[in-house]
């Protein structure tokens, strides 16, 4: 049997294939269409969570991120926005998370651009203030 690989060797991959699910749905999403894009559903369908990760939640986390999650279990993965004051993304991450194993990357160039798209649409519609607001309240 093959060794299975490590996070590290898998998360670029991990990262192509996600970005090309996310680029088709929010390309139908921006034009208003409704329907199922190539059996990934719709945008609005599309992962599990999106919510606001506080300071300190994880030991030797000392800054807080918005967590767009997709999957969750072994394994699981999830873009991270660490923002500025005026909730703007500062920097974008990737992560790919399976048992014990993790790895990230950060995001550039039209990957970053996508991302930060989507980012601040949640903005726009009220959901990062929302979750921002709800963490405080924890």
């Amino acid at each position: 049997m093959a060794e299975q690989k490590t996070c590290k060797q898998r998360v670029r991959g991990e990262l192509r294939s996600r970005i090309s699910d996310i680029e088709k749905l929010w390309k139908a999403y921006k034009a208003g269409n409704e329907k199922s894009v190539d059996d990934l559903g719709t945008f609005n369908e599309y992962g599990l969570s999106f919510d606001y990760v506080s300071p300190g939640t994880f030991e030797n986390q000392k800054r807080g991120y918005f967590r767009y999650q997709l999957s969750w279990g072994g394994p699981s993965d999830e873009f991270r926005f660490y923002c500025d004051e005026n909730l703007n993304p500062s920097l974008i991450e990737y992560w790919f998370l399976d048992w014990f194993d993790g790895a990230h990357v950060t995001l550039k160039e039209k990957d970053y651009s996508l991302l930060e798209e989507i980012f601040l649409d949640f903005k726009e519609c009220g959901t990062v203030q929302a979750e921002l607001e709800k963490s405080r309240q924890e």
